[in-house]
């Protein structure tokens, strides 16, 4: 007996027409350009637009998102060197955020679901990567590293 799932019937979860299908992509792409824009706008680099770093007010020590905002302003700008050396981690976000957005693009137009499931062992990568950036980002012979 021929085995039959709702994608190939046209009734799952990625039927429907295109614009239908489109929809979420967009409408995630036109907020992520909306923050973009907003953070373009009003420079980060300025004091009074946006709250400060509680972790680094408070201890002296920087995140792994001190700089974020910095970065998003840059790279607004278009200015990759600036970004890389507010934020290096934020940057490389931006980056894998653009991809996995295409790659939903994509599989939206062929009709097709887009599902992550990156298993445990690159959610702890990930957090170790993020932990050793803190912590070298810290270190005296980190500085290159401080927004």
């Amino acid at each position: 007996m021929r085995r039959v799932n709702a994608e190939t019937q046209g009734t799952g979860p990625a039927a429907g027409s295109l614009p239908r299908r489109l929809a979420v992509p967009g409408a995630m792409l036109a907020a992520v350009v909306g923050a973009f824009a907003y953070v373009g706008a009003v420079d980060p680099n300025e004091p009074g637009h946006y709250p400060g770093c509680p972790l680094l007010r408070y201890t002296g020590v920087y995140c792994p998102g001190c700089g974020g905002l910095r970065s998003a302003h840059a790279v607004a700008h278009g200015d990759l060197t600036t970004a890389l050396g507010a934020n290096a981690v934020a940057v490389l976000g931006y980056a894998v955020f653009a991809a996995l957005w295409t790659v939903w693009v994509v599989r939206s137009v062929q009709g097709r679901s887009l599902r992550l499931d990156p298993g445990p062992y690159v959610m702890w990568s990930l957090g170790a990567l993020l932990l050793v950036f803190t912590v070298v980002r810290n270190l005296p012979f980190g500085g290159s590293l401080h927004p």
